[in-house]
């Protein structure tokens, strides 16, 4: 598709930031609690590749190794690898491809520098990418705003909002809850994942409607997000990243509570 082509040929013309700093551990939380990055389904839990998603006729995801034996980290600066986090661009200037800078590059510089520290400080794994095939239909319903393909369309490079201090506030939570966004829509009501095949789960409303979380209590979302297991003993399908949200802080868990139950109640399938 032309549109779409042209527009990830784009060259942007974005200074990479300087990045000073940055605690291994605190990276190390962030990688695996907000932004999911070390999950099986994104780049691994050692960072080297994560699982092959087959997203049917939309193509073949598989996030790629990261470690400083992988590909994609070669010849990479501090400074480029917080313009790929904030701005969603590679080494060239070109747009990354559905890496979920959208809804991440809120994080504090601070934040950015110890993810950066602690991708640094992970160990080589010598493992091959796994492959990442786009359909004809992905590239369609990215140019429709459906889905997100072309990353650094949806980055607003002149300006950028960071969140608030850590605090257990829907303040706080409202930007944690970004990342509930690429599944659960707009209005978090759930819904068919547009193009999805029929296999893939079908992501649930989690708002406080009868349909969602209306019922839950504090304990019940806590519990769902330790284990996976929905308070009527239902377990969530695996493609729910419940492996990185059990290992939330607590301030992070109050927040995103507070922000969900703040939501107006929707019924399911308005995403």
């Amino acid at each position: 598709m032309r549109a779409f082509g042209q527009s990830m040929e784009k060259v942007y013309d974005v200074p990479a930031p300087a990045v000073a700093g940055g605690s291994v551990e605190r990276g190390k939380h962030v990688a695996e609690s907000i932004g999911g990055c070390a999950t099986s389904d994104c780049h691994g839990v050692d960072l080297a590749g994560g699982k092959s998603i087959d997203m049917g006729p939309l193509g073949t995801l598989t996030g790629p190794n990261i470690t400083p034996a992988g590909k994609v980290m070669a010849g990479y600066t501090d400074g480029e690898l917080a313009r790929l986090m904030i701005h969603g661009l590679r080494r060239d200037g070109r747009s990354v491809r559905f890496m979920p800078v959208h809804e991440l590059n809120w994080l504090p510089d601070e934040d950015v520098a110890s993810v950066i520290a602690y991708v640094r400080a992970a160990a080589p794994v010598e493992k091959a990418d796994g492959p990442f095939e786009l359909g004809l239909l992905a590239k369609v319903l990215d140019r429709q705003d459906a889905v997100v393909i072309d990353v650094a369309r949806r980055v607003p490079h002149d300006r950028r909002d960071t969140a608030p201090a850590p605090a257990p506030t829907a303040a706080y939570g409202a930007f944690l809850a970004k990342g509930c966004m690429g599944c659960h829509g707009a209005t978090f009501s759930g819904g068919p994942i547009p193009g999805a095949p029929g296999h893939l789960a079908v992501p649930t409303n989690i708002t406080p409607h009868e349909t969602g979380i209306g019922a839950y209590s504090y304990e019940d979302f806590t519990k769902l997000l330790a284990t996976g297991v929905r308070p009527d003993g239902r377990k969530l399908d695996p493609f729910m990243p419940f492996e990185a949200l059990a290992k939330m802080d607590e301030v992070e868990k109050q927040a995103l509570w507070a922000y969900l139950r703040s939501l107006p109640p929707k019924a399911f399938g308005g995403r």
